[in-house]
């Protein structure tokens, strides 16, 4: 199933002025920036892919997006190639954030368009709520869910969505070494536990989203990747998978969409010591046996401060 992302350059899109992170932000420049239809269109298109897949093949891309120092959001869809080219879509003011989740684009009860997704900003947890107005204009809001988490070096987002049993989990990388996983109750979060030996690992995201397990893909310090198979059921423990043992040192974040449909993967690893990325194409995760290219260096200054994946509530990760 393809990972669909909301493809629109936005030169010039009209900047909020955020006020406070547990608060509504002002639209400062009320000039349409985004082509509403557009993403409506892509948010249905994943829709009907949720219910059945789509017989035309579709071209693949990454769509990463990140929050810098300033709070400012940039997003650009990356397509494979050597090197790869990338095109800026979606642009406005946010707040501060230091680790983020995948932001999901979606509509609400009304068939209004909205993103959402969480944020780690200082020791506390926020999820954000951001509107997308049929005007163009973009306001988030973000409200404070959770404190405690000062010793969380980054997070992932699970989502799946599609059909029951329904599950969504935030996964938390602490710097004691264990990897906690929380699961969404309503607007609560529930404590599902930990699971010991991960203090060598260092940036994750995920890569898989099923009804009885989610995978995430992680790298060590060292630079070795893996994949960590994490089944649903509370009392089960990881399972760990070596795909490449040298290589990954460089990245603080990943980002991964689905490619295809025999369930591969774009992966990009973000650089924030040099404000860079690289993309990578892999099959269908299997250990070391996994195929991969690296397409090389993103044209595009990754500034942030975190960096995540954008896709939409629909798409679901197959990618292991």
């Amino acid at each position: 199933m393809k990972f669909q992302r909301l493809a629109l350059a936005l030169s010039g899109a009209g900047l909020l002025a955020a006020t406070a992170v547990s608060g509504s932000a002002v639209a400062a420049d009320p000039k349409p920036s985004l082509t509403v239809k557009t993403a409506k269109a892509k948010v249905a298109e994943a829709q009907q892919r949720a219910s059945a897949k789509s017989a035309v093949a579709e071209p693949c891309s990454s769509w990463v997006g990140s929050v810098d120092a300033t709070g400012f959001v940039k997003s650009n869809d990356v397509y494979p190639a050597k090197p790869p080219t990338a095109e800026p879509s979606l642009e406005f003011k946010f707040v501060g954030a230091r680790a983020a989740g995948n932001w999901y684009l979606a509509f609400d009860a009304a068939d209004r368009l909205y993103m959402y997704g969480l944020f780690l900003q200082g020791g506390n947890l926020y999820r954000h709520s951001t509107a997308i107005a049929d005007s163009g204009v973009i306001t988030p809001t973000a409200t404070k869910v959770g404190s405690g988490w000062t010793s969380f070096k980054t997070i992932a987002t699970s989502n799946y969505s599609i059909a029951q049993p329904r599950h969504a989990y935030v996964y938390g990388l602490n710097a004691n070494g264990s990897l906690y996983r929380y699961a969404q109750v309503g607007t609560a979060f529930k404590a599902l536990g930990s699971f010991p030996g991960f203090k060598s690992f260092k940036a994750m995201t995920v890569i898989s989203e099923t009804a009885t397990y989610d995978t995430l893909l992680m790298t060590t310090t060292a630079g070795a990747l893996y994949t960590v198979r994490i089944p649903v059921a509370a009392t089960t423990k990881p399972v760990l998978k070596l795909v490449r043992s040298t290589g990954f040192a460089a990245y603080e974040a990943l980002t991964a969409n689905t490619c295809g449909e025999r369930g591969g993967s774009l992966v990009t690893g973000i650089d924030h010591d040099t404000d860079s990325g690289v993309q990578y194409a892999f099959s269908k995760f299997n250990g070391a046996a996994t195929a991969m290219t690296a397409y090389g260096t993103i044209p595009v200054v990754f500034d942030g401060t975190t960096t995540t994946s954008f896709t939409t509530h629909y798409d679901q990760l197959v990618g292991e």
